[in-house]
């Protein structure tokens, strides 16, 4: 008998990127995605995860049942269990370390950005715990977020969706055309390019984003703050600013005239090894070609010093006018609801158990953007017990083996813990060590509402429910029967009422947002003009009285990496040079799609590149295996020799496991970037970020 195949409108979460589809499913089954046209997102492209969908909806690999341990932990013999079950159980113990130790000694771990995001916040506040994390929150995204709202009132994005082409596109520490990331999508980044705008990147690599630029500034990784401030120097000097901007709508321009005055360009070029004429010439281009968007990436983040460098880099949007006008940097419309995450719930002085809460006030305190834990903090309580035991964790839809620096010592928290719960799509190094491990929901089996680009909402789209595989389960769901077997509050609420409520003030529910598949209001521009900025003095605030009411710095500041070869002399005799990590490949999704077929056969090794003089060096060709050794440890990977990279930079990618070897380790300690990298202090003041960029290392050809 023949089925006809059915044609669903829908939205691509293969990655958090966002892309307009329509789904073709047949027998219950994905078999084809292709991009939606009439998207205002996508417009009918995709990239190759989005296409190869079904091979990962589909795989035999797939997790089907919850599993649970038998054996010793980490030695891979499972059996498999109901739901009821399963959930009965692991409800039964979180419960026994609820009465015995208190809510906060149960952790709740995440990826990133996936439809679940909000939810596990939720259900951290309704289950009493403080200690949520996911591994980019100090590192990727929130410093960006969290400033933005200190300066500007708001978060910003390109305006890559109006009738106005920005003129200039800067580029600093990201590279989109790979990343895509939040809905911000590569295919709206390279057609603003072919306008022909002019176009910067300052990043160490020259990456497929900065291949299309006309200058490339390959700066000292970590070393952004300098570069910034000696932007800002040259923009205020030669009075090449937006006058009637910052009079009328900036606080503290003087202070920051006075505080920039010796961050010459000269001085950066010491700093940043980038020529003063470069820098001179990126503020020029910047400032004088309006409208201009300023991209900025997780590279700026990941350093001791993120706050100062991501206040550095968005005062820059500021004295240029570049702020909520056509063309250039926008504020969010918030077309739907804050997710209902029952911070109301979390019961009185549990904030303050927070793991690193009272330190690092703008990850964890009171002015959070989503208060969370400090990760070393809180998994050094899991190995020790200071200052207080961690006993439990259950982690949604991460690999932490490969997602959070300094895996050696990751893996001896994640031993000493007495609960580990893990969902995912297939059996990773970290599920394997968990004593529960529950199937999850593939992009096309959930229901979401999603507001993009995110966190400035302004489209929203549905993604519904299409098909199913065996007994996996949305990540919320699994959440909400924990909720309803623990009576917590908001057990009682489903998710399509949470989606209702999100959608309220559009007037419409999520099962009419399914017929439309998007609403894409047309754009209000300079909303300041109307009721100013949402900061304390109602301006964009260059000189911030909060950050300084907190015991942080008001105006931005330049700090040494602390392992650097400037800082760090005796280690750069051995470890001559600078390591980044976390390159992006459109392959894989940080350590997910490795057992991909389709995809792996497009990328099967990893690989790290280097400058052909280093190559040359240590006589190394190209596709060679060659260890990269850092302080921590050594991984292998392949050369891959360019001149297209800072000559002292050695940059890895990340994520890399090995679904095809035997577990229960599955190659993570091989090739894995996070044994290179450092979690140690010193922190940053605000949000504890640690430096994963900058580090030391050493490259030399592998014994054959």
């Amino acid at each position: 008998m023949t089925h006809s195949e059915e044609i669903i409108k829908s939205v691509c979460r293969v990655c958090h990127g966002g892309c307009g589809v329509f789904v073709h499913v047949k027998d219950g089954k994905i078999v084809k995605v292709k991009g939606d046209p009439a998207s205002p997102m996508n417009k009918g492209w995709m990239c190759v995860k989005g296409i190869f969908s079904p091979e990962i909806a589909n795989h035999p690999d797939r997790l089907k049942k919850p599993l649970k341990r038998k054996k010793g932990r980490g030695e891979g013999v499972w059996e498999e269990i109901s739901w009821d079950t399963a959930l009965g159980e692991i409800a039964e113990k979180i419960e026994k370390f609820r009465q015995e130790s208190g809510p906060e000694s149960i952790a709740l771990g995440q990826g990133t950005g996936r439809h679940h995001y909000m939810h596990v916040v939720r259900f951290a506040n309704a289950l009493g715990t403080p200690n949520w994390y996911e591994p980019g929150l100090a590192q990727c995204f929130i410093p960006r977020i969290t400033v933005s709202n200190l300066t500007y009132g708001g978060f910003v994005v390109g305006d890559y969706y109006g009738d106005t082409p920005p003129k200039c596109i800067l580029f600093w520490g990201h590279n989109p055309l790979i990343t895509g990331p939040d809905g911000e999508l590569a295919i709206s980044v390279k057609r603003a390019l072919d306008t022909g705008c002019k176009a910067i990147a300052i990043d160490p690599r020259m990456t497929e984003t900065a291949k299309k630029c006309s200058l490339w500034l390959a700066v000292r990784p970590s070393t952004d703050s300098a570069m910034a401030l000696a932007m800002i120097h040259i923009i205020i000097n030669e009075s090449i600013y937006d006058k009637d901007f910052v009079e009328n709508w900036t606080f503290g321009f003087d202070e920051l005239k006075k505080h920039v005055e010796p961050f010459s360009p000269q001085w950066a070029e010491k700093i940043t090894t980038v020529p003063a004429s470069k820098i001179i010439e990126t503020a020029r281009t910047y400032a004088l070609n309006k409208p201009a968007i300023l991209e900025w990436g997780l590279g700026l983040e990941q350093n001791h010093n993120s706050l100062q460098t991501v206040r550095a880099i968005a005062i820059l949007r500021a004295i240029t006018g570049n702020l909520d006008i056509p063309g250039g940097d926008i504020l969010g419309m918030n077309i739907i609801r804050s997710y209902p995450t029952l911070k109301d719930k979390l019961p009185e002085g549990a904030a303050k158990k927070r793991l690193g809460g009272e330190t690092y006030k703008l990850l964890g305190g009171w002015r959070a953007f989503m208060p969370s834990a400090h990760i070393p903090t809180l998994f050094k309580a899991m190995r020790t017990g200071e200052p207080y035991k961690i006993r439990a964790l259950l982690v949604f839809g991460n690999n932490t083996l490969t997602a959070v620096a300094n895996s050696k010592e990751v893996y001896e928290s994640l031993k000493a813990l007495e609960l580990l719960v893990v969902t995912d799509l297939f059996m990773t190094p970290t599920a394997a060590m968990a004593d529960y491990v529950l199937p999850a929901a593939f992009w096309t089996e959930v229901n979401q509402v999603i507001g993009y680009p995110l966190v400035v909402e302004n489209m929203v789209m549905a993604q519904p429910k299409l098909t199913q595989t065996g007994d996996c389960r949305q990540d919320e769901w699994i959440m909400d029967e924990l909720a309803k077997r623990l009576n917590l509050p908001g057990s009682t609420e489903n998710l399509e009422s949470v989606m209702n409520y999100q959608l309220e003030p559009l007037g419409i529910t999520f099962d009419e947002l399914k017929k439309r598949a998007f609403v894409f209001p047309k754009h209000e521009y300079r909303k300041y003009e109307k009721h100013g900025f949402r900061t304390p003095s109602r301006k964009v605030e260059l000189y911030s009285k909060s950050l300084e009411r907190l015991g942080y710095g008001p105006l931005p500041t330049f700090s040494e990496p602390p392992e650097s070869p400037v800082s760090a002399p005796d280690i750069a005799k051995d470890f001559p040079y600078i390591l980044i990590t976390g390159s992006r490949r459109l392959e894989f999704f940080h350590s997910e799609h490795r057992q991909i077929e389709s995809l792996r056969k497009l990328r099967p090794d990893p690989s790290v590149e280097m400058h052909s003089e280093v190559a040359k060096k240590h006589e190394i060709k190209n596709n060679d295996w060659v260890k990269v050794s850092s302080p921590r440890g050594s991984i292998r990977m392949r050369a891959l020799i360019t001149d297209d990279i800072h000559p002292d930079v050695i940059n890895v990618e990340h994520g890399w496991w090995f679904p095809e070897k035997k577990g229960p380790d599955y190659g993570v300690w091989e090739s894995n970037a996070n044994i290179l990298t450092n979690n140690a202090p010193p922190y940053d003041p605000g949000f504890g970020s640690y430096q994963l960029r900058g580090l030391l290392c050493k490259v030399e050809k592998e014994e054959q």
